[in-house]
C-alpha cells in the first residue's frame, strides 16, 4: 500500500503526491533523523517526524512549520553524498527518467521521478495559499 499526500477543496482534488510505500516514507524520515536531527527524532523537524502517517492530516498551522522544516532538510540533503536507492520501484523509476543522484536530496523522489522535497514543499505552499490541510491517504 502506498502513501498519498493530497489537498482537496471540497470534492475537488487540487494536488497530490504519491510518495511510494509507507516503508519508503519511513526511509525518508530515517534519513532526516540521521542527517538533520543527529539521531534525535523530532528534535528539529517535529511536524514531519512526529506526525502519524496513518489517515491523518497536517492542519494549516502545522503546514507553516512543516515548510520551514522542509527547507532545512533540503539544504542539508543537498550537502550530503547520495546513498544507494532502496525499495522495489526506485531503481526502475530512476532508470526510466534518467535520474542519477548527485547528493542525498536527489535520492528521494516520488513515483513520477520528481524530487520528493520539491513536491512536498509545493504541496505545503498550496496548502498555505488555499488555507487547506494536507491529507494522508
Amino acid at each position: 500500500m502506498g502513501l498519498y499526500l493530497c489537498i482537496f477543496d471540497g470534492d475537488d482534488e487540487l494536488d497530490g503526491v504519491e510518495v511510494g510505500s509507507y516503508a519508503d516514507f519511513g526511509t525518508f524520515r530515517t534519513a532526516v533523523a540521521t542527517h538533520v536531527e543527529e539521531g534525535v527524532e523530532g528534535s528539529r523537524c517535529p511536524m514531519l517526524m512526529l506526525h502519524s502517517d496513518c489517515d491523518g492530516q497536517w492542519f494549516l498551522e502545522e503546514v507553516v512549520l512543516l515548510r520551514a522544516e522542509l527547507a532545512t532538510i533540503t539544504e542539508r540533503f543537498m550537502e550530503l553524498p547520495p546513498e544507494p536507492l532502496g525499495g522495489d520501484w526506485k531503481p526502475e523509476v530512476a532508470k526510466t527518467f534518467g535520474l542519477y543522484p548527485a547528493n542525498l536530496y536527489d535520492c528521494f523522489f516520488d513515483v513520477d521521478g520528481e524530487p520528493l522535497l520539491d513536491r512536498l514543499m509545493g504541496l505545503a505552499q498550496l496548502s498555505v495559499e488555499r488555507n487547506l490541510p494536507i491529507l494522508f491517504q
